[in-house]
């Protein structure tokens, strides 16, 4: 629960509802940025957001679209994996103590890239294809069903540690996402890689000044 009145719509065009989260999402985390605000409250209202938002849309929409066949297998699956990534990146922002720390502005940092990436791809690849196969009376159904256990949801409280650290194993162990294990050496990698690169890019500047 949240001191920030989240809205809670209880109809209309799923995709329009959905594409108000979304605004909603770009809002909270920058009044997470602010330092005029009451942090702590946007960082609540932000999460709990996002974990209902997410939970409504595997409950109630991706199965349905793609049925309609306007996603197949593969856009419903990234979608739920991208959902357990930003569980993952929430895990981290949660875990940062305090308000007005580094951990917590990396923390907040991650999240919001986590959360402009799956809704850059869902609105281009889930969204934009059910506007078009998808007739506008099943999304006003959608959007009832999609809404009420959103709402459910944040009446609940949905987005706790203890409850976001379940909803990541439950992904882990239905295979949505890889093992923590994988994802540190995932990781690892891709760390050393962008070091590698920043290498590359080091030296090639350095040998550009040496011949001018």
């Amino acid at each position: 629960m949240s001191d920030y009145q989240i809205p809670r719509p209880t109809s209309g065009d799923v995709l329009d509802l959905i594409l108000d989260d979304h605004r909603l999402f770009e809002d909270l985390l920058r009044q997470a940025r602010r330092n005029d605000v009451d942090r702590e409250a946007a960082r609540t209202a932000l999460t709990e957001l996002l974990v209902a938002h997410g939970e409504a849309e595997e409950e109630k929409v991706y199965s349905t679209l793609r049925t309609k066949r306007a996603i197949g297998e593969h856009e419903q699956e990234h979608g739920k994996e991208e959902h357990a990534e930003i569980n993952e990146a929430i895990i981290g922002f949660l875990e940062a103590k305090g308000t007005d720390t580094d951990k917590y502005d990396s923390a907040l940092e991650d999240l919001a890239t986590a959360v402009n990436h799956h809704a850059n791809e869902e609105e281009q690849t889930i969204l934009n294809p059910a506007r078009e196969d998808v007739s506008l009376d099943v999304r006003k159904e959608l959007g009832v069903a999609w809404a009420t256990r959103r709402n459910e949801l944040l009446d609940q409280g949905c987005a706790s540690l203890e409850q976001v650290k379940a909803l990541l194993h439950r992904a882990e162990e239905e295979g949505t996402i890889a093992s923590p294990k994988a994802r540190e050496e995932a990781d690892e990698i891709e760390e050393k890689a962008k070091k590698e690169a920043k290498e590359v890019e080091e030296a090639s500047k350095e040998q550009e000044k040496a011949g001018d």
